[in-house]
């Protein structure tokens, strides 16, 4: 009896820690994985500080462990879902020179469907997307002065798939 509620109580902590997919998830909470591994993309709630920016993220760098910032907001004519990734970027009162210093990537933020169909970011409170694209972003690391050169053991895919949902 000890022996088979020990198993329970085990079984039910690895459901708790799996990963929860599909339409459960929000936005907001998606956490992405690129194809190799080596890159996490997860999504934050923007909170009531912003209203410039639609969605908020981070991007794990696996190996050697840095975190990237990013932001995406609608930009452009017409108007489409903008990101930006930096690293180190001051707070406050920045200027364009600062944040051009410290910004990895910017560029257009997409959506995939499970069909393949590509469409603009969900919004923060709508179903997750099945991927995120992010159109060079893979290359701008290898180029990007903000965070030094040898920062990341690998290079990142431009598209992640959809793989948890924070609690």
């Amino acid at each position: 009896m000890v022996l088979a509620r020990s198993l329970l109580v085990a079984a039910l902590g690895t459901v708790a820690a799996t990963p929860v997919l599909g339409q459960e998830c929000s936005q907001a909470r998606a956490i992405y994985g690129d194809r190799d591994g080596g890159y996490e993309l997860r999504f934050e709630p923007v909170g009531s500080e912003s209203a410039v920016t639609s969605n908020h993220f981070k991007i794990v760098v696996l190996k050697p462990g840095l975190l990237l910032d990013g932001v995406v907001m609608p930009s452009g004519e017409p108007e489409r879902a903008t990101g930006i990734v930096m690293h180190n970027c001051p707070t406050g009162d920045v200027t364009g020179e600062e944040l051009r210093t410290c910004t990895v990537w910017q560029g257009p933020v997409y959506s995939v469907d499970k069909a393949g169909a590509i469409a603009e970011i969900p919004a923060e409170d709508a179903p997750a997307a099945h991927q995120i694209l992010l159109p060079d972003f893979g290359p701008s690391l290898r180029a990007s002065s903000a965070w030094g050169k040898g920062k990341a053991e690998a290079d990142s895919w431009d598209a992640f798939t959809l793989k948890g949902c924070a609690a």
